[in-house]
This record gives C-alpha cells, structure tokens and sequence, in this order.
C-alpha cells in the first residue's frame, strides 16, 4: 500500500494534519493503534453513557471566525458539528465553593467578597496590561505558520499587524510569571494565576509561556464570551475531522499499530505495521507520537545520537487519574455546573500529586450521553499523577485495584463537594490509571507531555534530522492542549503544501483577504 504521507495515530494533532494535507490535494494514510480514533480526546460508551476519555474545557469552536486552531482546521475543511455554549463554571477552592463566569465582571464580584478591593484593583491592572499582550498573541495566526522559508509568502499579510504589536511581542517571550510579578501581589489572585496556567500547559505561571497565557485571556475575558461543548461528545470533534480527510480522499486505518519508520537511503519512506503490512510514504511519514515514543520507533543509526540524548532527556508531564461515572441524576439540582474545578491546599502548589481535580458533567449540557433521567461523569487529576508509583504492576494483580481504590479516592471527596451521596448513585464506575493511559493511548509513561518550561524556550518544530520524517502533536510547537495540538497539525501540513495552497486556505477560512 503507498500513499503520499502517512500520519502515526489519530489524535487531535494528527487528524488535524492529515484532514488538511487531503484537503491541500495529499494522498494521506493515518496508522491508529487503538480501535476507536481520537488519541486522548475519543469517546467510549458503556452501558448506554458516553464518556470523554480526556479533554472537557472547550473554547473559540462554536463560531468563525476564530483564534482557536482547531476551529480553523474544521473551516478548512469545511467541516461543523453542533455545540451547546455556557458561561459558567463550579470552583471548589480552600476559601469556599462558588460558581464563576468566563468574562471578567462577575470574578471581580467574587475577588471584592473574597478578598476586597485592593485584589480587585490588582485583577484590573492585569487585564489592563494584558489586552495589549493579547493583541500580540493572536496577530499572527498559527494557521500561517509553516517551517521553510515559504514562510515569508504566508506570514507577510500579518507583517504591518505584528509591526503595530511589536513592544507587546517583546513581552510575550519568556514565562508569564514576568508578567504576573509586575502586577500581582495578591496571594489568591497569585494561586489562581498558578492554577490557570496549570491548567493550560501541565506547569505553574514560571513555565507558562506569556504568550500562550495573553491567548488565553484575549478568549476568556473578551466581552460577551461563551464555553463550547460538542454535542455528542468530544468524539463528534474527532468525526468532524475524521469526515474531513476521507472527504478530501485521505483514509484512516485502525487496529494497524504501527512497529517501525522504514529508512532506506537516509530517508523516512514509510512504516511498518504489526500486522506485517508495509504503508510506503511518497512525501513524508509524520509522527503524532510523543517524542519518546517516535523515538522507539526508529531503527538504529537513523538519527544522530545526539538527537536521541537531547529527545529522550526532554522533562515530562506526570499522568493521570480517572473515574468515569455513569449515576442516576434524580433529585439532583437544576443550576448543577457542567464543570467544577476543585484544589484542596493552595500551599501544596498546583502540580502537587492529587492537589487538583477536574470534574466534568456534560450531560447537563447534552442530556443525549446518558439515559433519561441520568448523568455521565469524568472526573481527572490533571497530569500531576506520578507513573512511578503504578510501574511494573500488573494490571489484572490485587496490588493494583488496591492502588485504584486508594489513588482514586481523592476524586471520591472533591466529587462529594458536589454531590454528596455520589458513591450510592452509580452504575458505572470505571477507574484509570496512568497504565490505562499508556496502553490505550500508547503514551510513553502515560505522560500528559513534555513539560517544557518557557524559560527554556519554545517546543521543537515539527522537523527531525531524519528526511521525509516529521512530527505533530504536543512533543512540538506551540505544544500542550487542545488548540496548540490543532495548531501544530496545521503548521506541519502547511510546511508540505505550496505558498499558493497555503495563502488559498488562509483567504478561505477568513484570515487573510481576497486578493
């Protein structure tokens, strides 16, 4: 079998990648291991509940133009789902138990209750300072990104736009925590700086690139701003893209686990599945694999050693917990939130193992997920899970669902908070474990991602030493989340495609005019 490019799993990035070279006019192959597409972000069912396996915080994808990438890569290829929109979310903090709204109006209502005027001052400023910081990040869309020097022919159309932001540019290097210093003394405001950060990237404000956090905040706190959730679940995301690429004539392969990138004459010129079936690439072969595991997959001497040292010594995320929960929602409040988002001890510090938990309930929002009258549930820990403590068990061992039970516990109680007599409403209960997460998503260690500081400098472009190989995914540029998964599909389709295919996408999807 022989096609132009073939894509290494399905994840957000991949199917991004690959739906938009189809659409460029790519003969596109996507590999996936497991049996359902989707990488992190697929849905499962269970006795009639559908679940997300990952991502719930969604923003910028109920209408277009947007800043969110994946928005465009769905406008590229011409491709929409129907979305439920909200505004309000549950928080559970050492001060207290309170609803919040995206927007900044009713958090200052909340700051002034909390911690009284001067917090609410300091909060102003920062949206001051930052509105500026969130012009520079969104002038110049990651959709006109690409790594050759076609570069210059798509990102010349922004070229008076970042002209006009450039002392907001010089700011967007570094961490956000500069940012943060200069503005916030407030010890809570601090922390759920911290925490939104964490949140968007897997590190406090210190490893938060200004940038990405100026991103955030032009989405969050614009006026009249709304959450997005897919009806259907974050599966119908994954469809959406999935009906892209084979729209445009790409196809998508599942259960085909792909054991080795074939290298002949010093190029990448396909791979090999475990079947024994071999895909041959044209163009290139492009990785959605994490660094770590891209690596396993190439034969010895491909790429230099000191490539292999550099990649393998990259600091990674933690992992995760997980409870999926199918209950019986009688007699559950009517204002119950869609999301809650819970810290037990600021002090402990947002990547603290087991300080933070997220709690998802989307079938308040899409009653479509679960039976009448019933609810489905995920509830996660946020790449904070240490794959230390699960390495080597046997997941079948009573070693293991002894660790389960006790490791899942903190969802238990923050889930309480909530719904107090959650444990006698369930009637489906499934645990995962970071050896959940590296089994059916074929993550190296069930890491959430590489946990790349921006002191450090930027994630890795898509490029490798290796010809014809490149990668996608959040092991490269801009890096962790949803949106910067999206992007880096896109930035590495547009790297393959023509200027003239580039800026033609670019006009099409109303970032650029017509001209």
């Amino acid at each position: 079998m022989a096609a132009d490019v073939v894509v290494i799993g399905s994840g957000i990035g991949g199917l991004s990648c690959a739906a938009l070279l189809a659409r460029y006019g790519y003969a596109v192959t996507v590999c996936e291991s497991h049996t359902i597409p989707g990488g992190a972000a697929h849905s499962f069912e269970r006795d009639g509940f559908t679940f997300d396996s990952g991502p719930s915080l969604f923003s910028g994808l109920s209408y277009s133009p947007s800043t969110n990438p994946l928005r465009q890569v769905l406008d590229a290829i011409e491709e929409d789902l129907d979305w439920a929109t909200y505004d309000t979310w549950g928080v559970c903090l050492p001060e207290g138990d309170f609803l919040t709204t995206v927007g900044a109006d009713q958090f200052c209502e909340v700051l002034a209750q909390l911690r009284g005027p001067q917090a609410v001052r300091e909060w102003r400023e920062l949206q001051r300072v930052m509105g500026p910081l969130g012009e520079g990040a969104i002038a110049l869309p990651p959709a006109a990104l690409r790594f050759d020097w076609k570069a210059l022919a798509t990102v010349a159309p922004f070229a008076s736009k970042l002209l006009r932001q450039a002392p907001s540019l010089r700011q967007l290097n570094g961490p956000f925590s500069r940012v943060m210093d200069g503005v916030i003394t407030d010890e809570f405001l601090r922390n759920w700086l911290d925490l939104l950060c964490f949140l968007l990237s897997g590190l406090p404000a210190s490893g938060t690139s200004a940038a990405e956090t100026a991103f955030m905040f032009a989405e969050w706190y614009r006026p009249g701003v709304k959450l997005d959730y897919p009806i259907g679940g974050s599966g119908t995301m994954v469809n959406a893209l999935v009906r892209g690429l084979e729209k445009f004539g790409g196809s998508l392969k599942l259960g085909a686990h792909v054991e080795e990138i074939l290298v002949e004459g010093g190029r990448a010129i396909g791979v090999r599945l475990r079947s024994g079936e071999v895909v041959q690439a044209q163009r290139a072969v492009i990785s959605n694999a994490s660094i770590w595991d891209t690596l396993k997959l190439l034969p010895e001497g491909a790429v230099p050693k000191s490539f292999i040292q550099q990649k393998q010594a990259t600091p990674e995320c933690e992992s995760f917990m997980h409870l999926h929960l199918g209950i019986d929602g009688a007699g559950l409040p009517a204002d119950l939130a869609c999301h809650y988002i819970v810290v037990n001890d600021w002090a402990l510090g947002v990547t603290a193992p087991q300080n933070v938990v997220l709690i998802s309930i989307p079938s308040v929002l899409d009653p479509t997920l679960a039976p009448a009258g019933k609810h489905a549930i995920h509830v996660y820990t946020p790449g904070s899970e240490p794959y230390d403590l699960w390495q080597g068990l046997k997941r079948n061992s009573p070693a293991y669902a002894q660790l389960k039970a006790q490791r899942s516990e903190v969802m238990w109680r923050a889930l309480e908070r909530v719904i107090p007599d959650i444990r006698r409403r369930c009637e489906v209960t499934l645990v995962g474990t970071p050896l959940t997460h590296e089994r059916y998503l074929r993550r190296h260690r069930g890491t959430y991602g590489p946990a790349i500081a921006a002191s450090d400098g930027f994630f890795p472009s898509p490029k490798t030493p290796l010809p014809g190989l490149l990668c996608c995914g959040d092991s490269t540029f801009p890096g962790i989340g949803l949106p910067a998964v999206a992007a880096s599909g896109l930035i590495t389709a547009n790297t393959l495609a023509s200027a003239k295919q580039h800026r033609a996408m670019l006009r099409q999807i109303g970032l650029m005019l017509h001209s």
